[in-house]
């Protein structure tokens, strides 16, 4: 794979602090976030850039795992006197497929939303994750020259700001949904009539989350549909930001071959999934601390291998 080293790729976000209970383990106060996990993922396959806010309480050793990652531009992460980090804590049931949410602390984000620097106006590449369809349309002004939008969203936002999430739509070239959440928007019951109802609400693609039964694309020249990466059980420790993490990688990829045609935008499909294989292995962003171009290879040639007949 060709990587176009630019900064191309912009992502808006939340950055957080999770407390996580799985049937592995409890993790207390690591890095999470809908940016933070995407930017991890996206930043193994293309440079990244992210926009967020941390409150005064953001952990030195966050900061440090984040500067880990060297494909990441901080220079939209404001650290906000005064002011808390966004925190979470959930627990998942035993087959990993539910989770209750124990708390949240909203923090920053019950203020303004975080600053855009002028040298990223130039972004190219958008992804707009999970936050209020309203945040999310105000940010698209920042960037003039954007080529490719894609948002995130979920349930809350459809229930709750409808008329916004409806006005972002007709704005976004793609969105990324789960299905429960595809089926609530669309009013559909079935994965495919979904996706094609929610193209009709103004995304050219659509690529609907299924879990651990993969993902499905629909897009303007076809469809595509991809499993999730085998793992075995022990290999399952914490799917929290799985779907961030997924995000990331399809956009990394699609941002490096500067394209987002059917037969990139499905290859694309498979490096998220092989970035959110990586995740799920251990809490927070250890996993993809861990990942390697090398290991994301090796995992795309297993997919590879897999998928094909």
């Amino acid at each position: 794979m060709v990587i176009i080293m630019d900064m191309s790729l912009v992502v808006t976000g939340t950055i957080g602090i999770d407390t996580v209970e799985t049937a592995s383990g409890q993790a207390e106060g690591v890095m999470g976030g809908s940016c933070t996990y995407f930017a991890a993922a996206a930043s193994l396959l293309a440079p990244v850039r992210i926009v967020a806010a941390v409150g005064d309480d953001w952990p030195e050793d966050h900061a440090a795992v984040l500067s880990g990652f060297s494909g990441i531009d901080q220079a939209g992460l404001e650290h906000r006197s005064g002011s808390k980090t966004f925190r979470w804590g959930g627990r998942y049931h035993d087959d990993m497929n539910g989770r209750d949410t124990l708390f949240t602390e909203l923090g920053v984000l019950e203020e303004s939303p975080p600053p855009v620097p002028a040298e990223y106006a130039d972004s190219r590449y958008i992804f707009l994750a999970n936050t209020h369809p309203a945040v999310q349309l105000g940010m698209l002004e920042h960037f003039p020259d954007r080529a490719i939008v894609v948002a995130d969203t979920m349930d809350l936002w459809i229930d709750i700001a409808l008329d916004d999430l409806k006005a972002l739509l007709v704005r976004l070239d793609g969105l990324v949904i789960n299905d429960s959440e595809a089926f609530l928007l669309s009013g559909e019951a079935n994965v495919v009539s979904a996706a094609e109802k929610i193209c009709s609400m103004g995304p050219s693609f659509v690529v609907v989350k299924k879990g651990e039964h993969g993902a499905y694309l629909h897009h303007p020249e076809g469809c595509a549909a991809l499993p999730a990466l085998p793992l075995k059980a022990e290999q399952v420790v914490d799917p929290t930001g799985c779907g961030d993490s997924f995000a990331g990688g399809m956009m990394g990829h699609i941002s490096a071959r500067n394209s987002c045609d059917l037969a990139t935008i499905k290859e694309a499909l498979a490096w998220g999934t092989v970035a959110a294989s990586h995740t799920i292995e251990d809490f927070g962003l250890a996993g993809l601390q861990s990942a390697t171009m090398a290991s994301m290879q090796n995992r795309l040639e297993q997919f590879r291998s897999i998928t094909s007949f």
